[in-house]
């Protein structure tokens, strides 16, 4: 890494200020992901919070966005850091995000390529790849692989997003039970007051799309807009099982 991108910004987050759609660099509408209709030619997405959170159904193109600007940034679009791509992602799912990339255009104040993009999918290669790298350096490595799953995502958490940058997570809350997810938040918490990391997340939990101060942006057929967590249809669902769980699924099952 140059000393340049090395060295610290003194400016707060978000760095990432928007990213748009540049229709001549479509040369495939039919083609997967221009294909879908979140991606019009007037495509664009503006960060204005150091947290931004995107939610929505499977296949409405969350982790597709998230892929595209994991390589804008310079990250493997499969999972990964600056400098991270000797890690084997064939059996990565999804890996879309390099063709969009290719059509999008960004704006940075200023550009910082520094972070981490966290796909579950991806997390053990990634895991393995930074233990094995610290042996061959002759270090002892972060061994993350030896606690339980949900531990192992914390704990490199807790190591990958403590400096300065751009952290991209891909529905952390997929090894997360309730009380990791709160371990989570507080992560979170921490990132924000120090006023040096931008995170982009997407999630399909009300827990974290809690968040105070983040900007939660619902993903629907036709694009994203803002909205509140009372809103999103994951809360109505959790909702109404709450409110009498034995009826909600007596119920649900005998549609």
């Amino acid at each position: 890494m140059s000393r340049r991108s090395a060295r610290t910004i003194n400016l707060p987050a978000p760095y990432l200020k928007r990213v748009w759609l540049d229709p001549s660099q479509v040369h495939h509408r039919e083609a997967y992901p221009f294909c879908l209709p979140i991606f019009p030619d007037d495509f664009e997405l503006n960060f204005d919070a150091a947290i931004t959170i995107i939610v929505g159904e499977n296949g409405t193109g969350k982790s597709t966005i998230l892929e595209g600007i994991a390589a804008l940034a310079g990250y493997d679009d499969a999972g990964g850091g600056k400098g991270y791509r000797p890690v084997d992602h064939s059996e990565a799912r999804e890996k879309m995000g390099g063709q969009l990339s290719r059509a999008l255009r960004a704006s940075w104040l200023p550009k910082i390529t520094n972070g981490w993009f966290f796909r579950a999918e991806s997390f053990f290669s990634v895991a393995r790849y930074l233990d094995k790298a610290a042996r061959d350096a002759g270090q002892v490595g972060p061994d993350f692989l030896s606690h339980s799953h949900g531990e192992g995502f914390l704990r490199f958490f807790e190591e990958r997003c403590q400096r300065q940058g751009i952290f991209i997570f891909d529905e952390p809350e997929s090894a997360l039970s309730p009380a990791r997810q709160i371990e989570f938040l507080k992560l979170l918490r921490r990132m924000e007051e120090s006023r040096i990391c931008q995170v982009i997340m997407a999630t399909h939990s009300p827990v974290l799309m809690a968040y105070p101060n983040a900007r939660l942006l619902r993903l629907g057929k036709y694009g994203l807009e803002p909205t509140t967590v009372e809103q999103t249809d994951h809360y109505r669902v959790m909702r109404e099982f709450f409110a009498d769980p034995r009826g909600f699924v007596e119920a649900t099952l005998a549609e």
